[in-house]
């Protein structure tokens, strides 16, 4: 990694246990000390969130279509994607689906492309299989509403900036977009171009005055219009902003104009509420199945959870609870991950012979090994050393998913001291190598929260690096 990271952004080193704790324990980062806020009300004339969803699916149809095509006519391990670790459709992949669906084979790829970014499909070394989100997708607005969210901060990705835009320029210009589309919430209808234009340099400018980039010596009177860090006009550069800004939904952009669409103007206004869209703690969890009893803890402070799963579990024989709880946690939220071991560990001993035997799953090794250190007695300042480094890593970009799906962007941002990495840097090194099937989604919902300018275009670029296969 070339980019420059400011002396500030080294990470602290924190104790191990507490990269394990947040959010998946009970005193970690998605159940705060503080009792929840009620949410702010949208805007007034912002759809309803089932109307809202309604529009999300809508806009990611073609992308489910693909996705649920791969889901029925592919099995696993047949072969079918490219050995790049990308999980990109193989050219007879590809072409067999433009068969099958009508498309050309240029649409399956963006479709597919479209559905990883949404969190549709989730990329496992050289192959790809199903989200929960494209399981959940015709029952669940939020999760709809989630992945339409993450495409929306994935925007650059979804929409690359051709080769005749210089890389530096079009970095500023994505860590910029924040405050043009605020200015675009706010307008609450059309916006012109030349308006956008001058806020994006305004932006521009504060962003290289803030890391001190502002060349040594006399610099030559701006005639022209403003421009980017390497002298690249900013004109055609809003024009790519604003039409991948477009591509995913975010806005209308034509006659010189853009607009914020509906879901535009509510994911903005997520974003500067720093809210959870996720649904509010429901009632009566005892009755309810393992999974959304783990919802409705999930903001619940530490003593509460821990009575609510103690009622959840006498409720019912404790073989069948502990089966429940696995799996739940073999699905792919990793909220619920983390909250169902949290809830094994009020299990006890019951629970032990299960635990040991998902040890050698995957997605569940950490948390096992975690699980039963501390079962059979390790201090707690040394139940760390059962993982290895990779597995370390690998928790900590699943605890990241937990907070960037359920928690607020500040929470995300706090992520960042739990990792047991020295320096940012060394840290998005170990998080591409990791193999975990959400990296992406979590190093663009970080950049997209950070307020550091540098460090976000540090992780930005880590992203861009992990969903095009670079170094």
């Amino acid at each position: 990694m070339t980019s420059r990271i400011p002396r500030d952004s080294r990470l602290r080193l924190v104790r191990p246990r507490t990269l394990a704790a947040a959010p998946v324990r009970a005193d970690g980062v998605v159940t705060q000390a503080r009792p929840p806020r009620p949410a702010p009300r949208p805007p007034e004339g912002t759809p309803p969130p089932a109307e809202l969803a309604r529009m999300a699916r809508r806009g990611l149809a073609d992308a489910v279509r693909v996705a649920r095509w791969a889901d029925a006519a592919l099995s696993p391990g047949s072969g079918h994607g490219t050995p790049d670790g990308r999980g990109a459709l193989s050219a007879p992949t590809a072409e067999r689906a433009a068969a099958d669906l009508e498309l050309t084979a240029r649409q399956v790829r963006a479709d597919w492309d479209t559905a990883r970014l949404a969190g549709l499909v989730e990329v496992h070394g050289d192959s790809a299989r199903p989200g929960w989100r494209l399981r959940a997708w015709d029952r669940d607005d939020t999760a709809v509403l989630r992945g339409w969210v993450a495409l929306f901060d994935a925007w650059s990705l979804a929409h690359p900036a051709g080769e005749s835009l210089e890389a530096a320029a079009v970095a500023e210009v994505v860590s910029a977009m924040p405050q043009v589309l605020s200015l675009l919430q706010l307008s609450a209808g059309p916006v012109p171009v030349p308006q956008l234009l001058d806020l994006l340099g305004q932006r521009v400018e504060e962003l290289r005055t803030e890391r001190c980039e502002i060349p040594y010596g006399p610099q030559p009177e701006r005639t022209g219009p403003a421009t980017g860090p390497t002298g690249t006009d900013l004109p055609p550069l809003l024009d790519w902003a604003l039409h991948g800004l477009c591509a995913v939904g975010a806005l209308t952009y034509a006659d010189g104009q853009a607009t914020l669409t509906p879901l535009g103007s509510w994911a903005v206004w997520v974003k500067l509420e720093q809210i959870c869209v996720a649904a509010q703690s429901p009632a009566g969890n005892i009755e309810q199945s393992a999974e959304d009893m783990l919802r409705g803890c999930a903001r619940l402070r530490p003593n509460a959870a821990r009575a609510e799963y103690r009622a959840w579990l006498a409720a019912r024989p404790v073989g069948s609870a502990v089966t429940e709880l696995i799996a739940a946690a073999r699905g792919e939220d990793a909220l619920l991950r983390g909250l169902a071991f949290e809830a094994l560990r009020v299990v006890g001993a019951p629970a032990e012979p299960v635990v040991r035997s998902v040890a050698d799953e995957p997605s569940l090794r950490p948390y096992a090994l975690l699980w039963l250190a501390e079962y059979e007695g390790a201090d707690p300042e040394d139940v760390h050393l059962v993982l290895t480094r990779e597995e370390t890593t690998w928790l900590w970009v699943d605890t990241a998913a937990a907070v960037a799906d359920h928690g607020e962007a500040q929470l995300l941002v706090r992520h960042l001291e739990s990792a047991v990495q020295p320096t940012v840097p060394a840290l998005l090194d170990e998080v591409r190598t990791a193999g975990h099937p959400r990296t992406v989604q979590v190093l663009v919902a970080l950049a997209a929260a950070h307020p550091d300018p540098a460090l976000a275009k540090a992780v930005r670029r880590a992203a861009f690096q992990v969903h095009t296969g670079g170094a």
